[in-house]
């Protein structure tokens, strides 16, 4: 094969979300950046988010208080240093966005804040009503282009080049062509895993190989198992599924089974407003009892020119696939949205491989615990993206490291979509909302036959799919978005742990990874930030 042409920068960034983002943006100043990104910047994760960025900006608000409905919402498994670190920090970089252009809603030069499932208070800043995430896709791309930073569109990443136990570099396509892009650090943000589900919310990027991509050069992951189900997804035919923001049950929509009736009050004691993962399985509960493929969502009773008001883009979606959802209540089910699992890094971004960073959703840091809390998925990118801007200068005041001898060889060809329905199916079928040991077992069989055949990013995405499973079928209990139907009760006896996945070069089919049970950090009370370093 012949020798693949070489490109040379201090910091490679491999996704163009707003961690990836936010981070280049803030690396700037330190040398050159490259930003690589698999398709447009439109097709990134972000783009697609609606609700907003949660941070304690309101009077009433305090990190506190987000602290609290964080770990609550967590069920348990977060980490509470990061936790502290997100609440702590958030308001000061939503304000930093906000202040190069980004377009928030606000009433009187004051941003407007509303509320969503599992909050306390108002705390989530919006743009554009319901399209948070477009307002930061317009803006953030051209903000960094003008810092210097080198965009890279429709370039995918195909391998991690690994030396000497450092990332080095790595190999990604364009237009059919590979090349080497050698660098003195390597940051992935490569967002979401929800398009190995066969319904998910995510846009067709998010194939969660950014995990397996680290994890073959020998980075940890952990939290695989946990898969988190939007509730309320567009019930139709078409994937991604459009998302009904939990912004609507936080103005006041409600849920309704096929029979009419409010069903959420006997889930949940905040009914509507209970977390994510509970709203979830109380909707599946309902689908399967009554034998329908959804539930109603209604928020009719606010009235349309609220409706079409407060949610300009949702009402437009809505109305374009022949539901006025002002008037009359639209079919929602659950979809694969957000996986709270990944690349197991510290409160800087450092994963276990030097040089090699990871930020947002391809991140595990243990701050969502076993449920994310809505809207801190934005301001994680923020957060953490701003923070491993500042620690890159451990490496980029040192030369550029060397290549291996010889660099991995890559095959350059078109993914088999063929290969990734099955996986879609597999894990959809038994990898889902609900989970049990036979499925569980099914699944990562049916996976590590998938494996045998895959080549190059297919066999990324089984291999992160196979963790997702294997971590299912090693939790016997059932905790945040993970449930067990033979398990169903909550162990924190024996459970309270991080499931934590050691890299390997060989793949998960031919040889299974080795993992430990690593325990929740609390933080004693009282201390807070207690080791937190000071930006």
């Amino acid at each position: 094969m012949e020798e693949l042409p070489e490109r040379r920068c201090d910091v490679l960034i491999i996704g163009g979300g707003i961690a990836g983002l936010w981070c280049a943006y803030n690396a700037a100043p330190k040398g050159e950046v490259v930003v690589l990104n698999k398709g447009s910047f439109e097709e990134a994760n972000t783009f697609w988010a609606q609700g907003g960025m949660a941070a304690a900006l309101a009077p009433s608000d305090a990190p506190e208080k987000h602290f609290a409905d964080t770990v609550t919402a967590g069920a348990g498994l977060c980490d509470e240093d990061a936790v502290w670190v997100l609440v702590t920090e958030a308001p000061k970089q939503v304000l930093a966005l906000w202040q190069i252009g980004v377009p928030f809603d606000t009433d009187d030069g004051h941003l407007v804040l509303t509320i969503e499932g599992a909050h306390s208070v108002e705390r989530i800043a919006h743009a554009y009503g319901d399209a948070t995430g477009r307002a930061v896709m317009e803006t953030l791309p051209k903000a960094v282009e003008e810092r210097g930073v080198k965009l890279y569109e429709h370039t995918a990443a195909l391998k991690l080049i690994e030396h000497n136990g450092e990332c080095v570099g790595a190999i990604a396509v364009k237009d059919g062509r590979a090349e080497i892009w050698r660098a003195k650090a390597v940051v992935l943000a490569t967002g979401g895993s929800g398009q190995l589900f066969a319904v998910t919310t995510n846009p067709q990027g998010a194939t969660g190989e950014g995990i397996a991509l680290a994890f073959e050069v020998g980075a940890e992951v952990a939290d695989m198992e946990f898969v988190q189900f939007h509730p309320t997804a567009l019930a139709v035919g078409e994937v991604p599924r459009p998302l009904i923001s939990e912004a609507m049950r936080g103005e006041g929509a409600i849920l309704l089974n096929v029979k009419g009736e409010r069903f959420m009050l006997k889930y949940h004691p905040r009914a509507e407003l209970a977390p994510r993962d509970v709203v979830a399985r109380a909707i599946f509960t309902e689908m399967q009892e009554t034998g329908m493929p959804y539930v109603w969502l209604d928020i009719s009773h606010k009235g349309e020119d609220f409706v079409r008001e407060r949610f300009p883009n949702i009402y437009r979606a809505c109305l374009e696939r022949g539901f006025n959802i002002g008037r009359e209540p639209v079919p929602v089910a659950p979809a694969a949205h957000y996986h709270m699992g990944g690349i197991r890094t510290d409160l800087w971004g450092r994963t276990s491989v030097k040089r090699l960073y990871a930020i947002g959703e391809c991140a595990c840091t243990g701050l969502h615990g076993a449920n994310r809390l809505a809207s801190n998925s934005l301001t994680e990118g923020l957060v953490f993206g701003f923070r491993v801007a500042q620690v890159l200068d451990e490496w980029l005041q040192s030369e550029l490291p060397p290549l291996p001898p010889e660099v991995p060889q890559v095959a350059v060809k078109q993914p088999d979509l063929q290969l990734l329905k099955q996986v879609q199916q597999t894990m959809s079928e038994l990898v889902g909302v609900v989970r049990w040991k036979e499925g569980l077992e099914k699944a990562v069989a049916r996976l590590s036959e998938l494996g045998k055949g895959a080549r190059g990013i297919c066999a990324y995405w089984v291999t992160t799919a196979w963790l997702i499973a294997r971590a299912a079928l090693e939790r016997t209990e059932s905790r945040g978005t993970h449930f067990r139907k033979d398990f169903p009760q909550r162990d924190d006896e024996n459970w309270s742990v991080h499931i934590v996945w050691r890299g390997q070069k060989s793949p998960v089919w031919q040889q299974e990874p080795k993992f430990r049970k690593e325990p929740v950090q609390r933080m004693e009370r009282g201390t807070r930030d207690r080791g937190q370093e000071r930006i």
